[in-house]
Protein backbone atom coordinates (compact mmCIF):
# COMPACT_ATOMS: atom_id res chain seq x y z
CA UNK A 1 0.00 0.00 0.00
CA UNK A 2 2.99 2.37 0.80
CA UNK A 3 4.37 1.99 -2.29
CA UNK A 4 1.00 2.94 -3.94
CA UNK A 5 0.20 5.82 -2.12
CA UNK A 6 3.91 6.96 -3.05
CA UNK A 7 3.44 6.58 -6.59
CA UNK A 8 0.65 8.48 -6.50
CA UNK A 9 2.35 11.23 -4.98
CA UNK A 10 4.87 11.39 -7.01
CA UNK A 11 2.47 11.31 -10.55
CA UNK A 12 0.38 14.21 -9.08
CA UNK A 13 3.83 15.86 -8.12
CA UNK A 14 4.80 15.67 -11.49
CA UNK A 15 1.53 16.93 -13.06
CA UNK A 16 1.79 19.91 -10.45
CA UNK A 17 5.49 20.29 -11.55
CA UNK A 18 3.87 20.32 -15.23
CA UNK A 19 1.41 22.85 -14.87
CA UNK A 20 3.41 25.08 -13.04
CA UNK A 21 5.56 24.31 -16.55
CA UNK A 22 3.23 25.51 -18.46
CA UNK A 23 2.32 28.71 -16.70
CA UNK A 24 5.63 29.90 -17.43
CA UNK A 25 4.73 30.24 -20.99
CA UNK A 26 2.70 31.78 -23.21
CA UNK A 27 -0.73 29.68 -24.42
CA UNK A 28 -2.21 31.87 -27.10
CA UNK A 29 -0.33 30.19 -29.89
CA UNK A 30 2.77 32.84 -30.09
CA UNK A 31 6.22 32.44 -30.43
CA UNK A 32 9.38 33.90 -29.23
CA UNK A 33 12.47 34.98 -31.65
CA UNK A 34 13.41 31.16 -32.31
CA UNK A 35 9.63 30.44 -33.06
CA UNK A 36 9.55 28.42 -29.52
CA UNK A 37 6.40 29.01 -27.10
CA UNK A 38 7.45 32.39 -25.69
CA UNK A 39 8.55 32.49 -21.74
CA UNK A 40 6.47 35.11 -20.08
CA UNK A 41 9.38 36.60 -17.84
CA UNK A 42 11.69 37.21 -20.59
CA UNK A 43 9.18 38.27 -23.20
CA UNK A 44 6.07 40.35 -23.91
CA UNK A 45 3.87 41.99 -21.21
CA UNK A 46 5.48 45.57 -20.09
CA UNK A 47 9.22 44.19 -20.98
CA UNK A 48 8.52 44.71 -24.79
CA UNK A 49 5.90 48.01 -24.50
CA UNK A 50 8.42 50.62 -24.32
CA UNK A 51 9.89 50.14 -27.52
CA UNK A 52 6.56 49.91 -28.92
CA UNK A 53 5.33 53.25 -27.36
CA UNK A 54 8.94 55.13 -28.66
CA UNK A 55 8.09 53.62 -32.01
CA UNK A 56 4.40 54.84 -32.03
CA UNK A 57 5.68 58.38 -30.52
CA UNK A 58 8.13 59.07 -33.05
CA UNK A 59 6.02 57.67 -36.14
CA UNK A 60 3.17 59.87 -35.08
CA UNK A 61 5.98 62.83 -34.74
CA UNK A 62 6.72 62.23 -37.65
CA UNK A 63 3.31 62.03 -39.12
CA UNK A 64 1.83 64.79 -37.70
CA UNK A 65 4.61 67.02 -38.16
CA UNK A 66 3.84 66.77 -41.80
CA UNK A 67 -0.27 66.68 -41.20
CA UNK A 68 -0.46 69.16 -38.79
CA UNK A 69 1.16 72.61 -41.28
CA UNK A 70 0.84 70.80 -44.76
CA UNK A 71 -2.25 73.03 -45.80
CA UNK A 72 0.74 76.12 -45.14
CA UNK A 73 2.76 74.22 -47.06
CA UNK A 74 0.21 74.55 -50.12
CA UNK A 75 -0.85 77.87 -49.44
CA UNK A 76 2.99 79.96 -48.85
CA UNK A 77 4.86 77.76 -50.90
CA UNK A 78 3.21 76.21 -53.14
CA UNK A 79 0.57 79.38 -53.43
CA UNK A 80 -2.63 77.38 -53.65
CA UNK A 81 -5.91 78.67 -52.46
CA UNK A 82 -7.67 78.13 -49.39
CA UNK A 83 -10.16 75.34 -51.31
CA UNK A 84 -7.41 73.86 -53.19
CA UNK A 85 -4.97 73.24 -50.27
CA UNK A 86 -7.62 71.91 -47.82
CA UNK A 87 -9.28 69.54 -51.10
CA UNK A 88 -5.34 67.98 -51.17
CA UNK A 89 -4.86 67.76 -47.58
CA UNK A 90 -7.76 65.92 -47.03
CA UNK A 91 -7.33 63.41 -49.81
CA UNK A 92 -3.61 62.52 -48.91
CA UNK A 93 -5.25 62.26 -45.43
CA UNK A 94 -7.55 59.98 -46.43
CA UNK A 95 -5.18 58.18 -48.68
CA UNK A 96 -3.27 57.59 -45.27
CA UNK A 97 -6.27 56.04 -43.71
CA UNK A 98 -7.17 53.88 -46.62
CA UNK A 99 -4.08 51.71 -47.22
CA UNK A 100 -4.06 50.23 -43.79
CA UNK A 101 -6.41 47.98 -45.62
CA UNK A 102 -3.65 46.92 -47.71
CA UNK A 103 -1.60 46.96 -45.04
CA UNK A 104 -4.00 44.80 -43.18
CA UNK A 105 -4.83 41.91 -45.68
CA UNK A 106 -0.91 41.69 -45.89
CA UNK A 107 -0.29 40.95 -42.14
CA UNK A 108 -3.16 38.85 -41.81
CA UNK A 109 -2.63 36.44 -44.44
CA UNK A 110 0.99 36.60 -45.30
CA UNK A 111 3.65 38.03 -43.55
CA UNK A 112 2.19 38.74 -40.15
CA UNK A 113 2.13 42.13 -37.75
CA UNK A 114 5.95 42.02 -37.03
CA UNK A 115 7.20 42.07 -40.97
CA UNK A 116 4.92 43.80 -42.30
CA UNK A 117 5.71 46.73 -39.76
CA UNK A 118 9.59 46.43 -40.75
CA UNK A 119 8.80 46.49 -44.70
CA UNK A 120 6.71 49.48 -44.44
CA UNK A 121 8.31 51.36 -42.41
CA UNK A 122 11.33 51.13 -45.15
CA UNK A 123 8.96 52.95 -47.41
CA UNK A 124 7.38 55.40 -45.18
CA UNK A 125 11.25 57.11 -44.52
CA UNK A 126 11.80 56.86 -48.10
CA UNK A 127 8.58 58.92 -48.31
CA UNK A 128 9.81 61.13 -45.93
CA UNK A 129 13.28 61.68 -47.39
CA UNK A 130 12.04 62.55 -50.70
CA UNK A 131 9.17 64.97 -49.25
CA UNK A 132 12.58 66.41 -47.64
CA UNK A 133 14.33 66.74 -50.31
CA UNK A 134 11.54 67.88 -52.62
CA UNK A 135 11.69 71.27 -49.61
CA UNK A 136 15.65 71.19 -49.84
CA UNK A 137 17.16 71.04 -53.29
CA UNK A 138 16.29 73.76 -55.32
CA UNK A 139 15.84 72.22 -58.08
CA UNK A 140 13.41 69.78 -56.98
CA UNK A 141 11.38 72.68 -55.18
CA UNK A 142 7.83 72.81 -56.45
CA UNK A 143 7.61 76.98 -56.33
CA UNK A 144 11.09 76.99 -58.28
CA UNK A 145 10.47 74.10 -60.93
CA UNK A 146 6.64 72.87 -61.99
CA UNK A 147 7.40 69.56 -62.94
CA UNK A 148 9.44 68.77 -59.92
CA UNK A 149 6.11 68.82 -57.83
CA UNK A 150 5.42 64.96 -58.84
CA UNK A 151 8.57 64.55 -56.18
CA UNK A 152 6.58 66.26 -53.77
CA UNK A 153 3.38 64.58 -54.02
CA UNK A 154 5.57 61.03 -54.58
CA UNK A 155 6.88 61.08 -51.40
CA UNK A 156 3.66 62.32 -49.75
CA UNK A 157 1.90 59.34 -51.04
CA UNK A 158 4.89 56.66 -50.24
CA UNK A 159 4.18 57.85 -47.12
CA UNK A 160 0.61 57.77 -47.32
CA UNK A 161 1.47 53.69 -48.26
CA UNK A 162 4.10 53.55 -45.18
CA UNK A 163 1.74 53.91 -42.61
CA UNK A 164 -0.50 51.46 -44.48
CA UNK A 165 1.44 48.87 -43.38
CA UNK A 166 2.18 50.63 -39.61
CA UNK A 167 -1.16 52.05 -38.40
CA UNK A 168 -3.48 48.59 -38.36
CA UNK A 169 -0.97 46.76 -37.35
CA UNK A 170 1.51 48.13 -34.28
CA UNK A 171 -1.48 48.37 -31.64
CA UNK A 172 -2.62 44.79 -32.56
CA UNK A 173 0.81 43.87 -32.42
CA UNK A 174 1.21 45.85 -28.59
CA UNK A 175 -1.97 43.71 -27.70
CA UNK A 176 -0.03 40.81 -29.03
CA UNK A 177 2.47 40.85 -26.07
CA UNK A 178 -0.45 40.56 -23.89
CA UNK A 179 -1.13 36.89 -23.24
CA UNK A 180 -5.41 36.77 -23.56
CA UNK A 181 -5.57 32.73 -21.78
CA UNK A 182 -4.03 34.94 -18.76
CA UNK A 183 -6.28 37.10 -16.93
CA UNK A 184 -3.39 38.93 -15.51
CA UNK A 185 -2.29 39.70 -18.61
CA UNK A 186 -5.55 40.54 -20.44
CA UNK A 187 -6.40 42.63 -17.84
CA UNK A 188 -3.29 44.89 -18.49
CA UNK A 189 -4.12 44.91 -21.97
CA UNK A 190 -6.99 48.31 -21.24
CA UNK A 191 -3.90 49.56 -19.47
CA UNK A 192 -1.89 48.90 -22.67
CA UNK A 193 -4.32 50.47 -25.11
CA UNK A 194 -4.56 54.19 -22.81
CA UNK A 195 -0.69 54.49 -22.66
CA UNK A 196 -0.44 53.47 -26.43
CA UNK A 197 -3.02 56.77 -26.99
CA UNK A 198 -0.99 58.80 -24.80
CA UNK A 199 2.54 57.93 -26.53
CA UNK A 200 0.41 58.91 -29.65
CA UNK A 201 -0.41 62.13 -28.37
CA UNK A 202 3.23 62.97 -27.03
CA UNK A 203 4.18 62.97 -30.74
CA UNK A 204 1.14 64.91 -31.63
CA UNK A 205 1.70 67.53 -29.13
CA UNK A 206 5.87 67.99 -30.09
CA UNK A 207 4.69 68.91 -33.64
CA UNK A 208 1.67 70.47 -32.91
CA UNK A 209 4.14 73.41 -31.31
CA UNK A 210 7.74 72.89 -31.59
CA UNK A 211 7.72 71.45 -34.97
CA UNK A 212 5.71 73.84 -36.52
CA UNK A 213 7.25 76.50 -35.15
CA UNK A 214 10.32 75.41 -36.44
CA UNK A 215 8.51 75.10 -40.12
CA UNK A 216 7.25 78.57 -39.51
CA UNK A 217 10.20 80.20 -38.58
CA UNK A 218 13.43 78.32 -39.41
CA UNK A 219 12.37 77.05 -42.80
CA UNK A 220 10.75 73.81 -44.15
CA UNK A 221 13.78 72.20 -45.51
CA UNK A 222 14.64 71.72 -41.72
CA UNK A 223 10.97 71.40 -41.00
CA UNK A 224 10.82 68.41 -43.05
CA UNK A 225 14.09 67.29 -41.80
CA UNK A 226 13.17 66.81 -37.93
CA UNK A 227 10.41 64.37 -38.75
CA UNK A 228 12.52 62.18 -41.04
CA UNK A 229 14.99 61.89 -38.25
CA UNK A 230 12.09 60.87 -36.13
CA UNK A 231 11.10 58.33 -38.36
CA UNK A 232 14.15 56.82 -38.78
CA UNK A 233 14.57 56.73 -34.38
CA UNK A 234 10.89 54.93 -34.59
CA UNK A 235 11.83 52.28 -37.06
CA UNK A 236 15.13 51.76 -34.75
CA UNK A 237 13.36 51.33 -31.44
CA UNK A 238 10.99 49.08 -33.05
CA UNK A 239 13.98 46.67 -34.10
CA UNK A 240 15.63 47.00 -30.98
CA UNK A 241 12.81 45.34 -28.98
CA UNK A 242 13.00 41.99 -31.42
CA UNK A 243 14.49 39.64 -28.93
CA UNK A 244 11.54 40.84 -26.51
CA UNK A 245 8.31 40.64 -28.71
CA UNK A 246 5.94 37.63 -28.97
CA UNK A 247 5.05 37.30 -32.32
CA UNK A 248 1.53 35.61 -33.78
CA UNK A 249 2.03 33.48 -36.97
CA UNK A 250 -0.57 34.97 -40.19
CA UNK A 251 -3.66 32.57 -39.88
CA UNK A 252 -4.73 33.16 -43.96
CA UNK A 253 -6.87 35.56 -46.06
CA UNK A 254 -9.74 37.17 -43.67
CA UNK A 255 -11.26 38.24 -46.73
CA UNK A 256 -11.20 35.20 -48.46
CA UNK A 257 -12.78 33.78 -45.47
CA UNK A 258 -15.55 36.36 -45.61
CA UNK A 259 -16.06 36.13 -49.14
CA UNK A 260 -16.52 32.42 -48.63
CA UNK A 261 -19.05 33.15 -46.15
CA UNK A 262 -21.49 35.30 -48.72
CA UNK A 263 -20.91 33.41 -51.58
CA UNK A 264 -22.45 29.97 -49.87
CA UNK A 265 -25.05 31.47 -48.43
CA UNK A 266 -25.87 32.95 -51.86
CA UNK A 267 -25.52 29.39 -53.59
CA UNK A 268 -27.19 27.73 -50.64
CA UNK A 269 -30.33 30.13 -50.35
CA UNK A 270 -32.97 28.22 -52.01
CA UNK A 271 -31.84 24.81 -49.67
CA UNK A 272 -34.56 23.43 -47.66
CA UNK A 273 -33.56 22.70 -44.26
CA UNK A 274 -33.99 18.93 -42.72
CA UNK A 275 -37.44 19.50 -40.08
CA UNK A 276 -35.84 17.04 -37.67
CA UNK A 277 -33.39 15.23 -36.22
CA UNK A 278 -30.75 18.05 -36.50
CA UNK A 279 -27.99 19.62 -34.76
CA UNK A 280 -28.83 22.55 -32.61
CA UNK A 281 -26.37 25.22 -34.66
CA UNK A 282 -24.97 26.11 -30.72
CA UNK A 283 -23.89 22.18 -30.53
CA UNK A 284 -21.89 22.53 -33.82
CA UNK A 285 -18.21 22.16 -34.25
CA UNK A 286 -15.12 23.04 -36.96
CA UNK A 287 -14.26 19.21 -36.09
CA UNK A 288 -17.85 18.06 -37.16
CA UNK A 289 -18.13 20.25 -40.38
CA UNK A 290 -16.23 18.22 -43.34
CA UNK A 291 -15.24 21.14 -45.65
CA UNK A 292 -14.79 20.14 -48.88
CA UNK A 293 -15.89 22.86 -50.96
CA UNK A 294 -15.32 26.26 -48.59
CA UNK A 295 -17.21 28.13 -51.34
CA UNK A 296 -20.44 25.90 -51.00
CA UNK A 297 -19.92 25.24 -47.29
CA UNK A 298 -18.23 27.29 -44.44
CA UNK A 299 -17.69 26.16 -41.34
CA UNK A 300 -19.69 27.45 -37.96
CA UNK A 301 -16.38 30.27 -37.16
CA UNK A 302 -16.28 31.57 -40.49
CA UNK A 303 -19.84 32.64 -40.60
CA UNK A 304 -20.04 33.62 -37.15
CA UNK A 305 -17.00 35.96 -37.77
CA UNK A 306 -18.84 37.77 -40.80
CA UNK A 307 -21.68 38.19 -38.40
CA UNK A 308 -19.77 39.95 -35.72
CA UNK A 309 -18.44 42.32 -38.87
CA UNK A 310 -22.13 43.19 -39.59
CA UNK A 311 -23.17 43.96 -36.38
CA UNK A 312 -19.92 46.23 -35.79
CA UNK A 313 -21.06 48.24 -39.02
CA UNK A 314 -23.69 50.77 -37.58
CA UNK A 315 -21.24 51.40 -35.02
CA UNK A 316 -18.16 51.68 -37.55
CA UNK A 317 -20.30 54.03 -39.36
CA UNK A 318 -21.01 56.55 -36.97
CA UNK A 319 -17.07 56.94 -37.29
CA UNK A 320 -17.17 58.49 -40.87
CA UNK A 321 -18.82 61.75 -39.55
CA UNK A 322 -16.89 61.99 -36.36
CA UNK A 323 -14.02 62.15 -39.06
CA UNK A 324 -15.19 64.90 -41.25
CA UNK A 325 -15.49 67.21 -37.94
CA UNK A 326 -11.64 65.88 -36.81
CA UNK A 327 -10.46 66.74 -40.09
CA UNK A 328 -11.31 70.82 -40.11
CA UNK A 329 -8.02 70.65 -37.47
CA UNK A 330 -5.65 69.97 -40.40
CA UNK A 331 -7.54 72.25 -43.08
CA UNK A 332 -9.42 75.13 -41.96
CA UNK A 333 -8.89 75.52 -38.50
CA UNK A 334 -5.25 76.65 -39.62
CA UNK A 335 -6.23 78.80 -42.06
CA UNK A 336 -8.92 80.14 -39.79
CA UNK A 337 -6.15 80.57 -36.96
CA UNK A 338 -4.08 82.42 -39.63
CA UNK A 339 -6.30 85.20 -40.16
CA UNK A 340 -6.63 85.80 -36.02
CA UNK A 341 -4.24 88.27 -33.63
CA UNK A 342 -1.91 85.04 -32.51
CA UNK A 343 1.07 87.34 -31.30
CA UNK A 344 2.19 87.24 -27.50
CA UNK A 345 4.35 90.13 -26.97
CA UNK A 346 6.63 89.53 -29.20
CA UNK A 347 6.04 85.40 -29.92
CA UNK A 348 4.09 84.35 -32.62
CA UNK A 349 2.26 81.56 -32.24
CA UNK A 350 1.91 79.33 -35.55
CA UNK A 351 -1.75 79.05 -36.36
CA UNK A 352 -1.05 75.14 -36.55
CA UNK A 353 -0.26 75.37 -32.84
CA UNK A 354 -3.79 76.34 -32.01
CA UNK A 355 -4.95 72.35 -32.63
CA UNK A 356 -2.72 71.69 -29.70
CA UNK A 357 -5.59 71.85 -27.02
CA UNK A 358 -6.84 68.59 -28.19
CA UNK A 359 -4.04 66.57 -27.42
CA UNK A 360 -2.68 68.33 -24.64
CA UNK A 361 -6.23 67.38 -22.71
CA UNK A 362 -5.44 63.78 -24.06
CA UNK A 363 -1.95 64.49 -22.24
CA UNK A 364 -3.88 65.58 -19.12
CA UNK A 365 -7.03 63.46 -18.99
CA UNK A 366 -5.35 59.92 -20.17
CA UNK A 367 -3.29 59.04 -16.90
CA UNK A 368 -5.93 60.61 -15.01
CA UNK A 369 -8.31 58.50 -16.17
CA UNK A 370 -6.23 55.28 -16.20
CA UNK A 371 -5.04 56.18 -12.61
CA UNK A 372 -7.91 57.72 -10.64
CA UNK A 373 -10.86 57.09 -12.47
CA UNK A 374 -11.12 53.62 -13.72
CA UNK A 375 -10.12 52.02 -10.28
CA UNK A 376 -12.86 54.18 -8.80
CA UNK A 377 -15.71 53.38 -11.24
CA UNK A 378 -14.65 49.76 -11.53
CA UNK A 379 -16.11 49.35 -7.57
CA UNK A 380 -18.97 49.98 -8.86
CA UNK A 381 -19.21 48.46 -12.45
CA UNK A 382 -17.21 45.16 -11.39
CA UNK A 383 -15.29 45.65 -14.98
CA UNK A 384 -11.79 45.45 -15.14
CA UNK A 385 -12.03 48.98 -17.26
CA UNK A 386 -14.85 50.27 -15.43
CA UNK A 387 -16.80 51.73 -18.50
CA UNK A 388 -17.61 49.16 -21.20
CA UNK A 389 -16.51 50.07 -24.64
CA UNK A 390 -19.75 51.46 -26.10
CA UNK A 391 -20.19 53.66 -23.13
CA UNK A 392 -16.42 55.34 -23.17
CA UNK A 393 -17.26 55.69 -27.06
CA UNK A 394 -20.49 57.54 -25.92
CA UNK A 395 -19.02 60.18 -23.72
CA UNK A 396 -16.58 60.43 -25.75
CA UNK A 397 -18.35 61.44 -29.01
CA UNK A 398 -20.81 63.82 -26.61
CA UNK A 399 -18.11 65.73 -24.66
CA UNK A 400 -16.09 67.63 -27.28
CA UNK A 401 -13.15 68.68 -25.18
CA UNK A 402 -12.16 65.11 -25.30
CA UNK A 403 -13.13 63.85 -28.34
CA UNK A 404 -9.95 62.61 -29.90
CA UNK A 405 -10.15 60.16 -26.79
CA UNK A 406 -12.71 58.38 -28.93
CA UNK A 407 -9.68 56.84 -30.97
CA UNK A 408 -8.26 55.41 -28.40
CA UNK A 409 -11.73 53.76 -27.25
CA UNK A 410 -12.64 52.74 -30.46
CA UNK A 411 -8.89 50.88 -30.80
CA UNK A 412 -9.88 48.94 -27.85
CA UNK A 413 -13.29 48.29 -29.16
CA UNK A 414 -12.07 47.19 -32.58
CA UNK A 415 -9.36 44.86 -31.45
CA UNK A 416 -11.62 42.96 -28.99
CA UNK A 417 -14.98 42.88 -30.54
CA UNK A 418 -13.41 41.81 -33.61
CA UNK A 419 -12.72 38.29 -34.64
CA UNK A 420 -9.18 36.36 -33.41
CA UNK A 421 -8.40 35.86 -37.14
CA UNK A 422 -9.75 39.44 -38.34
CA UNK A 423 -7.68 41.83 -36.04
CA UNK A 424 -5.46 43.79 -38.32
CA UNK A 425 -8.18 44.17 -40.77
CA UNK A 426 -10.45 45.13 -38.33
CA UNK A 427 -8.46 47.85 -36.97
CA UNK A 428 -7.92 48.71 -40.89
CA UNK A 429 -11.65 48.76 -41.01
CA UNK A 430 -11.99 51.09 -38.23
CA UNK A 431 -9.33 53.69 -39.83
CA UNK A 432 -11.44 53.45 -42.33
CA UNK A 433 -14.04 55.66 -41.00
CA UNK A 434 -11.24 58.50 -40.99
CA UNK A 435 -10.74 57.82 -45.04
CA UNK A 436 -14.24 58.02 -46.15
CA UNK A 437 -14.69 61.16 -43.50
CA UNK A 438 -11.32 63.02 -45.56
CA UNK A 439 -12.97 62.07 -48.75
CA UNK A 440 -16.41 63.39 -47.29
CA UNK A 441 -15.12 66.99 -46.30
CA UNK A 442 -13.30 66.47 -49.49
CA UNK A 443 -16.49 66.61 -50.96
CA UNK A 444 -18.27 68.68 -48.64
CA UNK A 445 -15.52 71.65 -48.63
CA UNK A 446 -15.69 71.28 -52.89
CA UNK A 447 -19.57 71.44 -52.82
CA UNK A 448 -19.38 74.59 -50.57
CA UNK A 449 -17.38 76.90 -52.62
CA UNK A 450 -18.92 75.55 -55.78
CA UNK A 451 -22.77 76.45 -54.36
CA UNK A 452 -21.65 79.81 -51.98
CA UNK A 453 -19.37 81.09 -54.58
CA UNK A 454 -15.52 80.80 -54.38
CA UNK A 455 -14.39 84.61 -53.81
CA UNK A 456 -17.45 85.48 -51.82
CA UNK A 457 -18.94 82.35 -50.46
CA UNK A 458 -18.71 80.94 -47.57
CA UNK A 459 -14.80 79.41 -48.00
CA UNK A 460 -13.67 82.36 -50.27
CA UNK A 461 -10.21 81.84 -51.62
CA UNK A 462 -7.54 83.96 -49.88
CA UNK A 463 -8.85 86.01 -47.22
CA UNK A 464 -11.27 84.00 -44.92
CA UNK A 465 -12.38 87.07 -43.02
CA UNK A 466 -14.17 88.07 -46.43
CA UNK A 467 -16.59 84.80 -45.97
CA UNK A 468 -18.86 82.71 -43.48
CA UNK A 469 -16.55 80.16 -42.20
CA UNK A 470 -18.94 80.40 -39.24
CA UNK A 471 -22.50 78.89 -41.65
CA UNK A 472 -19.82 75.96 -42.67
CA UNK A 473 -18.87 75.01 -39.39
CA UNK A 474 -22.89 74.94 -38.36
CA UNK A 475 -23.06 72.89 -41.36
CA UNK A 476 -20.91 69.93 -39.71
CA UNK A 477 -22.01 70.90 -36.29
CA UNK A 478 -25.73 69.86 -37.43
CA UNK A 479 -24.15 66.82 -38.65
CA UNK A 480 -22.69 66.11 -36.02
CA UNK A 481 -26.03 66.90 -33.84
CA UNK A 482 -27.72 64.20 -35.80
CA UNK A 483 -24.71 61.35 -36.05
CA UNK A 484 -25.25 61.25 -31.89
CA UNK A 485 -28.36 59.93 -31.47
CA UNK A 486 -27.98 57.42 -34.49
CA UNK A 487 -25.04 56.25 -32.30
CA UNK A 488 -26.94 56.05 -29.57
CA UNK A 489 -29.90 54.25 -30.82
CA UNK A 490 -27.13 51.57 -32.44
CA UNK A 491 -25.25 51.37 -29.32
CA UNK A 492 -27.98 50.47 -26.81
CA UNK A 493 -29.05 47.68 -29.40
CA UNK A 494 -25.63 46.28 -29.40
CA UNK A 495 -24.19 43.04 -28.23
CA UNK A 496 -20.68 42.83 -26.94
CA UNK A 497 -18.79 39.82 -27.71
CA UNK A 498 -16.89 38.11 -24.99
CA UNK A 499 -13.44 38.39 -24.09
Amino acid sequence: MGSIDEETSLLEAEQSLLQEEVKLYAEDGSVDINGNPPLKQKTGNWKACPFIFANECCERLAYYGIAKNLITYFTNELHETNVSAARHVMTWQGTCYITPLLGALIADAYWGRYLTIACFSAIYFIGMVALTLSASIPGLKPAECIGSISVLFSGLYLIALGTGGIKPCVSSFGADQFDQTDPNERDRKASFFNWFYFSINVGAFVSSTLLVWVQENCGWELGFMIPTVFMGLATASFFFGTPLYRFQKPRGSPITRACQVLVAAYRNMNLRLPEENHTPLSEVTDEEDTIHDPWKLCTVTQVEEVKIILRLFPIWASGIIFSVLHSQIYTLYVQQGRSMQRTIGSFEIPPATLGMFDTASVLITVPIYDRLIVPFVRRFTGLAKGFTDLQRMGIGLFVSVLSLAVAAVVETFFYEQSPDTMRSLCNAWALLTTTLGNYLSSMIVTAVACLSGKDDGWIPSDNLNNGHLDYFFWLLVCLGSVNIPVFVLFSVRYTQKKV
